[in-house]
Order: C-alpha cells, then sequence, then structure tokens
C-alpha cells in the first residue's frame, strides 16, 4: 500500500477516535423547582415535569355544546396566529438540518475548458546589422476536471453541541406551537362564552323590557282613573326608557365579541354570524385527585425546559471554539492539453493536505463568548422557574376561583328568588291601591340587578373553567371527567 495513503488512513483513523468527546456540560435535565407535593387548592399533584408530546384531547368537548365544537376546529386550520408558529416550527427543524450538514463533508466537482495564445520572439545571426528577429505564436489548449473534497472533523463535539442545541430549540417550537394553538382554543372558548351570557343577558332584558311596558300600561290607565299620580307614570316611563336603553346597549359588547370569534377563526367580521342563543354548556367538574400529569402538558413549561438544553449546549459550542479545529482536504482529476488524453494515466492528478488552525491571541473573544453562554444559561434557568411557578398560581388563583364563585353562585341564586318575591309583592300591592310605584321600580330593580349578577357569577364560573384547562396544559379528556350539572 502506498505509504502516503497509509499515513492518510491512520490520521482518519486518529481523528475518527478523537470525535468521540465534546467538550462543555452534559445536559442533566430540567432544573429544579420548589413546587410543592400539592396544590393549596386541592390535593393530588406532584411537582411537575414538562411533557411537552403528550396528547391533550379535545377538551372543550366536555362542554357539551356544538356550536362551541364546530368553531374550536377552525382554529387550528384557518387561525394565522398558529399558523405563524407553525411556520416557524418547520423553521426550526429546517434549522437542525442545516445543522446536522456540518457533521458531512464537502464535494464539489470543477470542469473547465480554456485555449491560450503566447507570442515569442527569437533573434538569429551573430548580432549587429546582420541579426534577424522571428516572432512564434503558439496556442494551447487546457481541460480539467477536478474533484474538490474538504471536512473539518467534529473533534471537540462544537457540531453536536450545535445540533443538540438546535434540536432543543425544535422542541421549543414546537412547544410554542402548540402553546399558541392552546391559548387560541381558550381565548375563544372564553368569547363564546362571553358571548352567550350576552344573549341571556339580551334575552333578560326582553323580558324586562315587556314586564315594564305592561307596568307602564297598567300606571297610564290607573292615572286616567285618578287613582295614582302623575309622578307615578314618569317613574314608569324612566324605568322602561332606561331598560331599552341597556338592551340597546347589549348589542355593542355582543358584536365585538362576534367580530373576536370571526378573527380567531381566520375569517373576516363581515362574513361571520353568530345567531342569538342563551348559554346551554355544561360546566365541567373537577375530578378528585387530579393527576399531575396535567400540569406536565403545560407547553409553555415544556418550552422554557427546552429553552435550557439549548443554553447548556450553548455553553459547549463556546467551550469547542477555544480549542483547535483540523481541517482535512483532498483533491483528485485530469488536467491536459489534450481532450482526447485527458482521462489517461499522465493527465491525472491529485492531493491531500491537513490543517490545524488554533487562536493564539483574540483579545479574550472566545473567553467573553463562553462567560456570555454560561450568563445565559443561568438566565433562562432563572426564567424556567419563574415560569413554572408562574404556572402553579395559576392553577391555585383559578381553581380558588371555582371553589368561591360555586358558593357564590349559590347565594345570587337566592338572591334571585327573593328579589322575585319581593317584586311580586310590591306589584301585587301596587295593584291593590297599598303601595306606591316608588316601591314597584324598586323591587324591579333590585330583582333585575339580582337577576343580571347571577348571570355574570356564571359567565366568570366558566372562564375560570376555562382559564384552569389552560393552566393544566389543556385540560382532560372528556371521557376521564364526570359532569356535573349546569351551572345556573
Amino acid at each position: 500500500m502506498n505509504r502516503k495513503l497509509q499515513i492518510s488512513l491512520m490520521t482518519l483513523a486518529i481523528v475518527t477516535a478523537l470525535t468521540g468527546c465534546a467538550v462543555g456540560p452534559d445536559y442533566k435535565g430540567a432544573p429544579q423547582v420548589d413546587a410543592g407535593t400539592a396544590f393549596k387548592e386541592a390535593a393530588g399533584f406532584k411537582p411537575a415535569n414538562p411533557q411537552d408530546l403528550t396528547p391533550r384531547g379535545k377538551w372543550w368537548e366536555a362542554y357539551g355544546d356544538p356550536t362551541l365544537n364546530g368553531l374550536m376546529e377552525q382554529v387550528q386550520i384557518s387561525n394565522q396566529n398558529v399558523k405563524q408558529f407553525e411556520a416557524q416550527y418547520r423553521q426550526a427543524q429546517a434549522a437542525g438540518d442545516v445543522a446536522r450538514a456540518a457533521f458531512w463533508p464537502t464535494a464539489g466537482l470543477d470542469l473547465s475548458a480554456g485555449r491560450s495564445q503566447s507570442n515569442t520572439s527569437t533573434v538569429s545571426g551573430t548580432g549587429g546589422a546582420g541579426a534577424t528577429t522571428s516572432n512564434r505564436t503558439a496556442i494551447k489548449n487546457n481541460y480539467g476536471t477536478v474533484l474538490d473534497a474538504s471536512w473539518e472533523p467534529d473533534i471537540w463535539g462544537k457540531v453536536r453541541r450545535q445540533v443538540e442545541a438546535q434540536d432543543a430549540s425544535t422542541q421549543a417550537s414546537a412547544a410554542n406551537l402548540a402553546g399558541a394553538l392552546l391559548s387560541a382554543q381558550a381565548t375563544l372558548a372564553q368569547d363564546y362564552f362571553q358571548l352567550r351570557v350576552l344573549d341571556g343577558q339580551k334575552a333578560l332584558y326582553v323580558q324586562t323590557v315587556a314586564a315594564y311596558q305592561k307596568s307602564l300600561t297598567l300606571t297610564q290607565n290607573q292615572y286616567k282613573a285618578g287613582i295614582v299620580t302623575r309622578a307615578d307614570v314618569a317613574q314608569a316611563q324612566t324605568q322602561l326608557y332606561a331598560a331599552q336603553a341597556s338592551l340597546t346597549d347589549l348589542g355593542v359588547s355582543r358584536a365585538q365579541l362576534e367580530h373576536a370569534i370571526a378573527i380567531l377563526i381566520g375569517k373576516a367580521p363581515s362574513n361571520f354570524t353568530l345567531p342569538e342563543e342563551t348559554l346551554a354548556a355544561n360546566l365541567p367538574g373537577i375530578p378528585a385527585g387530579l393527576p399531575s400529569q396535567l400540569l406536565e402538558r403545560r407547553p409553555d413549561i415544556a418550552a422554557a425546559e427546552r429553552a435550557v438544553a439549548q443554553a447548556n449546549a450553548n455553553v459547549g459550542v463556546a467551550t469547542a471554539a477555544m480549542y483547535p479545529a483540523l481541517t482535512l482536504s483532498a483533491t483528485g482529476g485530469y488536467q491536459g492539453n489534450n481532450f482526447a488524453d485527458l482521462f489517461n494515466l499522465p493527465s491525472r492528478i491529485w492531493s491531500l493536505g491537513a490543517g490545524l488552525t488554533q487562536p493564539i491571541f483574540e483579545g479574550g473573544l472566545l473567553r467573553a463568548g463562553k462567560n456570555e453562554a454560561e450568563a445565559q444559561y443561568d438566565a433562562v434557568v432563572a426564567e424556567y422557574r419563574q415560569t413554572v411557578l408562574g404556572s402553579l398560581q395559576e392553577v391555585e388563583d383559578n381553581l380558588a376561583a371555582l371553589r368561591i364563585l360555586e358558593d357564590e353562585a349559590k347565594t345570587q341564586e337566592m338572591t334571585v328568588h327573593a328579589a322575585q318575591d319581593s317584586a311580586d309583592l310590591a306589584f301585587n300591592q301596587y295593584k291593590a291601591g297599598t303601595a306606591t310605584y316608588v316601591n314597584v321600580a324598586t323591587t324591579q330593580a333590585a330583582l333585575l340587578n339580582a337577576q343580571s349578577n347571577a348571570l355574570n357569577v356564571r359567565q366568570r364560573r366558566f372562564t375560570a373553567n376555562v382559564l384552569l384547562i389552560k393552566a393544566l396544559g389543556g385540560g382532560w379528556e372528556a371521557s376521564e371527567m364526570t359532569q356535573t350539572a349546569s351551572a345556573k
């Protein structure tokens, strides 16, 4: 075997053995966070551990609202924010492929053909007046085909750390996509339930306006009979007009919510209409002893943890930059003046080479780069821990809101019943002539306020329920949940 070839193969073997090491810290997993062993508002949770690839299911189906189900199906397809994050995820995947390409040699083929002319002068004779000069023109063809290849072995693991960092970035991008989708879905659910509660408010005011109109008619008849004063008529008119104004004002909020829902499903507001319908969805109950996997599915925690892994790999990249870089190169091909003889053995050319580059002085640039990467890692770790703590707060907040609002809903229901009895008694007394219309107006206003507050509490319960599902990373499968009685 050719000695030069033996040396080259030996060098390649040594390089291959060296590429088994990678400088910089290996990733040890998610940083520790003191998250506690259970939620204050609900027992049964263990510390979080991100699982961004866990399926989330169609959690909105637990509400039992076909219209909401249809709207949710359009979010993933048409929502432009989700499309943006989906494109960023594909971009991250492509960037990972770019990073992996550095593992392989690069090769290029150079084909050339040329024709050149050269002129030469010769002097003949003994010099002096008898000397003669002759010019000769030579035309020469040049042909060549050369294959160049070069490879920088990943001796210190720089490329491996770059791939590791980019893979973590890709996984974080996938989690961000899941987070964007979940956020859009949760926002849609909140807007939808708020719109349906407004439909309930409008139905309530329509009934109230009809009742006030009857009261005004009765008062006007009694005034004509001389039973009541003109002040009672004015009071009834004021009450009716105020209710009509409030009914009209509800249309503004409903229209804006309808427009917001249209944008969430990727439609122009002018092309979307949601018919009025009172809220008929069920309020899903929270199963006892929720498994900790619910919190583990939070996309933002998964993205934050992947950012830590990426920052850790970047420390390795910065460390590897301080070590020597070895480049191996090879050239082979044919070159000659006659195309017919180009690929004959005498026209063959080849070369092998190796180059070693070691930074000697760069003004502390590489050390500063390593320090910067380490500081970035510390910052990302702190951000991860803050994300986990923030998610725990969101779960606690909404668990508390659901518990307290359930009690408030019961109290508000009793308030509505009491206000209804008071309004009925005052109206009957007014018709009997034993009370003034002021009593009727006062009790009817209290009834309307109690009914409106009851609807607001119901909306807040649905909002807290949606936010809890979002805080748990996408909620529960409908089959795993027990349906409670619909919120009253």
